[in-house]
């Protein structure tokens, strides 16, 4: 009862219990005008900014071609950049396919460095540069500065890889087995070889003639020249720098299209040599 008496003292209380509350709410007032506009807990991202301490400039996330390029510099092993220019004319010919946009034989092959292949492969068995594809239609493989590069296939499934080197240049090699034209689209790192977009069947290849052999140096720049094919970084390859994409690095594709009105496989080898080797007395059994 003495304390509600004394209304001096009774004011002074109040009047301090008044100036805490105003200095907790500037106080409050201050640390919300530190965190950004829609953001929630601390260190959450939200939108372009990234909420910070009170006090710290927000940061701004890293842009989708950075982010990109980032992946691509941490991807380790090969891809195919674009090398030194040189002289390749491409003699263009006539070609009607047997089908439009459906090759008659497909292959397939894969490339890194050693270390590459062996993380990609188990039991694999060592083969020569040159192998059949697309039915046996053609001859094919990759060659480097002293000749075809090592050369590996797998089974279950089937698969071929070549080891290649950093910075060094290398080639296709394609031979025609049939008695027939046959023409054949090229990718590389799922890009077409002649005009450097994304590879598809409706593409236009180069036309070999029967029993011709064709080294493929490079990516065509014009009828005349070629950027040679050059084992390079994720990052530094043509796919990563021209397209911004680099999913499909690693691989060489091959799609063979026979001639209209032409079957290739009437006198393939197998046919001519039986020929070749029939007995004209051979024992009556």
């Amino acid at each position: 009862m003495k304390f509600l008496m004394n209304s001096k003292g009774l004011w002074f209380r109040a009047g301090r219990n008044i100036s805490v509350a105003l200095l907790a709410a500037f106080w409050l007032t201050g640390c919300a005008s530190n965190v950004s506009p829609g953001s929630g807990d601390v260190g959450e991202a939200r939108g372009a900014y990234i909420t910070a301490p009170p006090g710290s400039p927000a940061k701004p996330a890293a842009s989708p071609e950075r982010a990109r390029q980032k992946a691509a510099e941490e991807r380790p092993g090969l891809a195919t950049g674009k090398g030194e220019q040189i002289e390749s004319p491409w003699n263009r010919q006539s070609f009607v396919r047997a089908s439009a946009t459906k090759p008659a034989g497909m292959g397939a092959i894969y490339y890194n460095n050693r270390e590459g292949i062996a993380a990609m492969t188990g039991y694999k068995e060592k083969v020569d540069g040159m192998q059949r594809a697309a039915g046996d239609m053609i001859e094919w493989g990759v060659k480097g500065g002293f000749g075809y590069l090592p050369s590996y296939q797998t089974y279950g499934p089937s698969r071929r890889f070549v080891v290649g080197s950093r910075d060094s240049n290398y080639s296709i090699v394609l031979k025609n087995r049939c008695k027939s034209r046959l023409e054949v689209v090229l990718s590389v790192d799922g890009l077409d070889v002649i005009d450097g977009n994304p590879a598809g069947f409706s593409k236009r290849g180069y036309v070999i003639g029967s029993g011709e052999t064709l080294e493929v140096k490079g990516w065509r720049t014009s009828p005349e020249t070629v950027a040679r094919f050059n084992f390079s970084t994720v990052s530094g390859s043509h796919a990563n720098l021209t397209h911004g994409d680099h999913r499909n690095v690693g691989v060489i594709g091959l799609a063979v299209f026979t001639e209209e009105g032409v079957d290739p496989w009437t006198w393939m080898p197998r046919e001519v040599d039986q020929r070749i080797n029939a007995d004209p007395f051979a024992r009556k059994l």
